[in-house]
């Protein structure tokens, strides 16, 4: 393909993209107790609900949608999660139909993303890159709580303040992430649209919030010998740095040391591993957990406890 050809192609499938998404993004003003806070949301479904992000909202019960062709809604919180930086917020009219969302676990390292938000009021800027790194994590916390955002996707797609919460798109249209972050020049992150954030986003539509479990457990990835990866099958696991006293983890018997191998007989690789399994039908449920102490392999059985924050 001609250098020329190579280009067009390209443009034809930022400006494809742009023009599919653009009218399903708005820019939202929420209105909360410590002033006025702009960001962007995207069109969820039909009803009327617009995804964005949990920072976006702050601690604002609702606020104002501007769509491009300028329709102008109010909009009410629906729920919010600090700890995914995810909200939903619900506009009082008809907004444009809802935009597809896709699976960012499709993604690779170099494929093409839009950035489609409302960066410093400019309804609709539209900025295009690729997927610079996959698996990333993002430091988020509650009032009480802090966790780790899992599989946070890195594109070099530019991005402004106003970009929160607005669509990371593939080459087909479908939004594949919610933009969250500038970590830097060139640097943007998002959170992904997949399997576990449909769970969250269903969640906090349903009851306004996420419930999630609670272990008690600082871990950290540990490499395992070759021997325990050849008699397991996994080559890491998480080895806990600490117990918190009185929790779940404490009362089971887990001690700092043990490396956890497996949950119900799902093998652990990461932390995310672990919190992808830490939702709310964990919760007061017997659980298995599979660790190695001092070269044997012992069975924890733990409840976990409902995360309050």
């Amino acid at each position: 393909m001609e250098p020329a050809d190579a280009m067009d192609a390209y443009s034809s499938v930022v400006t494809r993209v742009a023009a599919t998404l653009t009218p399903r993004v708005a820019a939202l003003r929420m209105r909360g107790p410590r002033g006025t806070a702009a960001g962007s949301g995207v069109v969820l479904t039909g009803e009327g609900h617009l995804v964005t992000n949990a920072h976006v909202v702050g601690s604002a019960e609702g606020g104002e949608a501007e769509f491009a062709d300028g329709t102008n809604a109010r909009i009410s919180v629906v729920g919010r999660d600090p700890l995914s930086d995810l909200a939903i917020v619900r506009a009082d009219r008809d907004v444009p139909d809802p935009a597809e969302y896709g699976d960012a676990d499709a993604l690779l390292v170099g494929s093409l993303v839009v950035a489609v938000g409302n960066p410093l009021g400019l309804a609709g800027t539209v900025t295009a890159g690729v997927v610079s790194a996959l698996g990333r994590s993002l430091p988020a916390r509650g009032r009480s709580t802090s966790r780790l955002i899992e599989d946070v996707i890195q594109t070099d797609a530019a991005l402004n303040p106003g970009n929160s919460g607005g669509a990371l798109a593939d080459s087909r249209g479908q939004v594949v992430g919610i933009n969250t972050a500038v970590a830097g020049v060139g640097v943007g992150l998002a959170i992904p649209v997949n399997a576990t954030t449909r769970r969250i986003i269903h969640a906090l539509m349903h009851d306004g919030r996420v419930r999630r479990a609670y272990l008690g457990l600082v871990t950290a990835p540990t490499s395992l010998t070759p021997v325990l990866a050849e008699r397991t099958g996994q080559r890491t696991a998480l080895r806990v740095a600490e117990v918190i006293e009185a929790s779940p983890a404490d009362l089971s018997g887990l001690r700092r040391g043990d490396v956890i191998l497996a949950v119900d007989g799902v093998p652990l690789r990461d932390a995310q591993s672990l919190q992808k399994q830490m939702f709310a039908e964990a919760i007061g449920r017997r659980t298995e957990i599979t660790v190695v102490r001092n070269g044997a392999l012992v069975d924890v059985v733990v409840e976990p406890a409902e995360l309050t924050d």
